[in-house]
């Protein structure tokens, strides 16, 4: 007669064992991702500088009109008026981003605003679509007369305008992000008695979180292009109508100046964008994402 050895089965871990093995998880996965971010970040940067260099010397560029960035360096650190350049794009620099800030919220806001309109009430998009291509068919160079006219030449003007350009590549990418939830969840929910906004809430919003992002990132250098092209032909303020005022009076140097301080803050609000949205997806995207 032989005897069977029963090995002892281990236990199962707690509940809050799988809870901190989940956050640590998490944390890990976040820092990398934050590590790419920032990794990523600092190579646009150089990039940016390398084709800056570069096409200096490729087109072979005048010294007068061609600065390089040691010439923005000068003009902003060792220069005579170094502290009075810098106070002056400062300055031009916040009024450009408190522009672009208006615009952003706007535009954003309307979007999304917008998108749940078309992912509840399905076919009015047929009828409004059109509508918003019109409006990004049409030159804003050739639009803006006509929202100064009708909106003057402050905040709703600059609201009306960056609502404009953000609007349009952040509704499509928002709409598309609400539409790509999975039938069965929301079959589930149907089934289980939810309404078509419990059904948004709960199942629409978390798939479309990556998808809502993406229109973040595109939607902050729109809102940046549309603030400096109002300030240019309305409003008369900030980096928008620095560069224009500079290029008339022949300061090559601020105009540089200004032109590589926007690209590089468009850069790390970007990113900035980018480390948020690791953040947040982690906490609260769908399964795939975290």
């Amino acid at each position: 007669m032989t005897t069977t050895e029963v090995t002892p089965s281990k236990p199962a871990p707690s509940a809050s064992v799988v809870r901190r093995e989940l956050r640590s998880q998490r944390a890990r996965s976040t820092g990398r991702t934050i590590g790419t971010t920032l990794l990523n970040g600092a190579i646009s940067l150089v990039v940016v500088l390398v084709l800056w260099v570069g096409a200096l010397w490729v087109f072979q560029v005048e010294p007068y009109i061609g600065k390089g960035p040691l010439d923005v360096i000068e003009y902003l650190f060792s220069a005579p008026k170094a502290e009075e350049n810098r106070a002056l794009l400062t300055t031009a620099l916040g009024e450009t981003l408190y522009d672009a800030s208006i615009g952003f919220i706007a535009g954003l806001v309307l979007a999304t605003m917008i998108a749940v309109l078309f992912t509840l009430v399905r076919g009015i998009d047929h009828a409004l679509m059109p509508i918003a291509m019109l409006l990004r068919s049409v030159p804003l160079v050739a639009m803006t007369p006509i929202i100064v006219l009708v909106f003057g030449r402050g905040e709703a003007a600059v609201a009306v305008m960056g609502a404009i350009v953000v609007l349009f590549p952040a509704l499509v990418t928002i709409v598309f992000g609400l539409r790509s939830a999975s039938p069965q969840m929301l079959d589930l929910v149907a089934v289980y008695g939810g309404s078509s906004l419990t059904a948004l809430r709960k199942v629409a919003f978390p798939a479309s979180l990556p998808s809502f992002f993406a229109a973040v990132k595109i939607s902050v250098p729109g809102a940046i292009t549309g603030a400096l092209l109002v300030e240019w032909l309305a409003t008369g303020n900030g980096i928008g109508h620095g560069i224009i005022s500079a290029f008339g009076r022949a300061k090559i140097n601020e105009v540089w100046a200004d032109v590589v301080v926007i690209t590089i803050v468009s850069i790390i609000l970007y990113n900035i964008v980018a480390v948020l949205e690791s953040f947040v997806l982690a906490r609260f995207g769908p399964a795939p994402t975290r």
